[in-house]
């Protein structure tokens, strides 16, 4: 049954985003290159979450709008949905939080403001510890989930809507404009210029990155109200999506828009336009369907099902152990890649006992 209500093209978008992930964090084995293939999984860290946020908003989109059009969104419905979204993402964050407290307990690492791991607030307005980095994206997430239904609640209290498609619309682009000031404000206050900088700085803050979530969350208002507009365009929207990732991949280096005499473009334009980007691959990959039991979209949904899991437990729990217990920097470069082999295995082992044991047992009594 789970596996009609599937949609292949969005399992391949969040098997491919968690990939992407995975092998960049996997460039911590091999001693420091800047050759092509490192150079490039770098890439594939910040791209693929950043699928994964815009995957996100055109999800809970899809689900909150038909929430707030079935419903009067009193207060009762608005904690309903929140609940819901809670139970798919809450459990298994705070066990791996759990797991990662232990682990640093065990190597002798110090967290600082540990408490505000608990609250998501670890990143919100300020750059992260080095404890458990790749929960930031997290942080966004929940912060999204939060506002979208509080903003369409306190505005609905305020106006009440003659046309609540109109109004669900209008809320979702006021908000993205307002994240789009906050990057304005950032560059108009701030002296970055590095990558570094950007990549601490305003790439990895909540109170600029919401509208990422939001993005998607346009797409779905756009797939539901103007469904054979959307479905008309899936082609040359992934044609403009290639071209634009283009741009922004390889075009950007070729024009020498770098952030060192560019800043502004990369504090404003470069993460909204990124954001853009996965939004345009939406339309053709919501509307590939395939048959569910050929091997090949059997395994991107086996993928797609452990991304979470995988994406908790593949960096600072399962790499962080393995470097501390089992060092990989005297090794020769056959012992590194079967090294990264069994790193992988381990990896894809653990994230499905997870999923399995743990994850899907929480989902399934939630959909009860």
């Amino acid at each position: 049954m789970e596996n009609k209500k599937r949609i292949f093209g969005l399992d391949l978008m969040r098997a491919t985003a968690i990939l992407m992930v995975l092998s960049s964090h996997v460039l911590w084995i091999y001693p420091h290159s800047n050759n092509y293939i490192s150079q490039l999984f770098q890439v594939f860290g910040y791209l693929g979450v950043e699928l994964f946020f815009v995957l996100s908003g055109f999800l809970i989109g899809k689900i909150l709008y038909h929430f707030y059009l079935e419903n009067d969104f009193i207060l009762h419905y608005v904690l309903t949905f929140l609940k819901r979204r809670w139970l798919r993402t809450l459990p298994n964050y705070y066990l791996v939080l759990m797991l990662n407290i232990f682990i640093s307990f065990l190597i002798g690492y110090t967290i600082s403001d540990i408490w505000k791991y608990f609250f998501f607030l670890h990143n919100f307005v300020a750059p992260m510890p080095s404890f458990f980095p790749e929960s930031w994206s997290l942080s966004v997430e929940e912060f999204a989930y939060l506002l979208l239904p509080f903003a369409l609640f306190f505005k609905t209290k305020v106006v009440q809507p003659k046309n609540k498609a109109n109004f669900f619309l209008w809320v979702i682009l006021g908000l993205i404009f307002f994240f789009f000031c906050t990057k304005v404000y950032y560059a108009f206050t701030t002296t970055n210029t590095t990558l570094s900088e950007w990549n601490t700085g305003i790439k990895a803050i909540v109170v600029y990155r919401l509208d990422a979530v939001l993005y998607g969350v346009l797409a779905a208002w756009v797939a539901i109200n103007h469904t054979l507009f959307w479905t008309k365009i899936r082609f040359i929207s992934a044609v403009l999506g290639c071209l634009l990732f283009g741009f922004l991949f390889v075009g950007v280096g070729f024009f020498q828009l770098t952030i060192e005499t560019y800043p502004n473009f990369w504090n404003v334009f470069y993460l909204p336009l990124t954001s853009f980007m996965c939004l345009l691959f939406l339309p053709f990959l919501s509307e590939w369907k395939v048959n569910q039991h050929a091997l090949f979209s059997k395994t991107i949904t086996f993928i797609s099902k452990i991304s979470y899991s995988i994406y908790l437990l593949h960096y600072s729990v399962l790499l962080q152990l393995l470097h501390f217990y089992f060092p990989s920097k005297d090794m020769d470069g056959f012992s590194l890649h079967l090294y990264t082999i069994g790193y992988v295995c381990l990896t894809f082992v653990f994230s499905f006992l997870l999923y399995r044991f743990f994850e899907k047992p929480i989902l399934d009594w939630r959909d009860k």
